[in-house]
């Protein structure tokens, strides 16, 4: 059963968050191996018995998406519970349970993994750390001190599916993410339904580089997609993004932007972004540890949350018909009308869509 965060709660964060710009200073000792490579933990000073929170990142800060919101939530954690934060970022998989095992040994109240990705690096090392709580954002895995929080992924994609089969002129669409795990899944299967809802035999593929930063792999394949006659790609990249987006305003291909509001990076090509506030949700996640309310679960937020989860702009070739339809799609979802049922589809178990908007 997933946990529901309060709209009190959350709007409380959203309007804190936005005076936000905490410098964070360098400060740590027995560093994880990961910053051998060049990314260098880092933290406040803080008094005995602070608070302290840190996150692992696969990425870099800076990339205006998933590691910067990451980083992000650590910030808003800082100025509203007035807590210790730490963080690392570039963690590879290889180091990912040396990292997490870090900021365990130094003390940290709360660590989160940020991605999917660090589910198994999670569960392999929670037991030797009982009083570390681990927070797996857009995870699997769950445990006596182990929670995920997702943000629901599946639905955004629904309403992406929507519009993307209502402008595509090839009948092909495409989803491209850097790794396949629960979350990529289920955002590919919403974006699959919502353009079958407008065009049954339309068809989409999925296709995961691998990599989330690496840009020149992201470009190969997204000019792959495009070269199979896709002419709207859904992408779920950090680092490599803006490349991918702007290929699409140079091939005159649509694209959605991920995470981040990312309509001003290529104005032409980006349709909308699927909006996930990862920082607001980190930092509810923060204050549940901090109050020994957390619980062992799957916390999942979606479109009953639009200061969370929601479309950002849109693109003006986005018909006023064309939104109002995607409004009733969203009301229907959130009045739940409209449902995503597990069923089996060819065999494998997946999901369908139950109700109407």
């Amino acid at each position: 059963m997933a946990g529901q965060p309060s709209r009190r709660q959350f709007l409380l964060y959203s309007s804190m968050a936005l005076g936000s710009t905490v410098l964070l200073k360098a400060c740590t000792t027995n560093p994880p191996p990961a910053s051998e490579s060049g990314s260098d933990p880092t933290s406040s000073s803080g008094p005995a018995g602070t608070f302290k929170a840190a996150i692992v990142l696969p990425g870099i800060i800076s990339d205006k998406a998933w590691n910067q919101a990451g980083y992000e939530g650590l910030n808003v954690v800082k100025s509203n519970l007035g807590a210790e934060v730490a963080y690392v970022e570039k963690v590879d998989q290889a180091d990912q349970a040396e990292a997490l095992s870090d900021f365990a040994r130094r003390g940290f109240n709360v660590v989160f993994a940020h991605g999917g990705q660090f589910d198994a690096a999670t569960q392999q090392v929670a037991g030797q750390f009982p009083n570390t709580f681990f927070v797996v954002v857009n995870g699997a895995a769950t445990g006596s001190n182990i929670a995920s929080l997702r943000l629901n992924s599946m639905e955004l994609g629904y309403l992406c599916g929507v519009i993307g089969a209502s402008l595509t002129k090839s009948n092909q669409m495409a989803y491209l993410a850097g790794q396949e795990f629960e979350a990529t899944r289920n955002e590919f299967r919403g974006f699959e339904l919502g353009a079958r809802s407008i065009q049954p035999n339309i068809k989409v593929s999925a296709t995961f580089t691998g990599d989330w930063n690496d840009a020149a792999t992201a470009k190969e394949a997204f000019l792959a997609l495009i070269s199979a006659g896709a002419d709207v790609v859904y992408q779920w990249l950090d680092n490599a993004a803006p490349v991918v987006l702007q290929s699409a305003a140079d091939k005159g291909v649509y694209v959605f932007g991920n995470t981040a509001d990312q309509f001003d990076v290529a104005p032409k090509a980006v349709l909308t972004s699927a909006i996930k506030r990862i920082d607001l949700a980190i930092a509810y996640m923060a204050e549940l540890v901090r109050s020994q309310e957390i619980k062992g679960e799957v916390y999942t937020i979606g479109l009953e949350k639009p200061e969370i989860v929601r479309l950002g702009k849109l693109n003006p070739v986005i018909s006023p018909a064309l939104a109002q339809k995607v409004t009733q799609v969203k009301a229907a979802i959130v009045a739940k009308t409209l449902t995503f049922a597990k069923c089996q589809e060819g065999g494998k178990d997946t999901y369908c869509m139950k109700g109407k908007a």
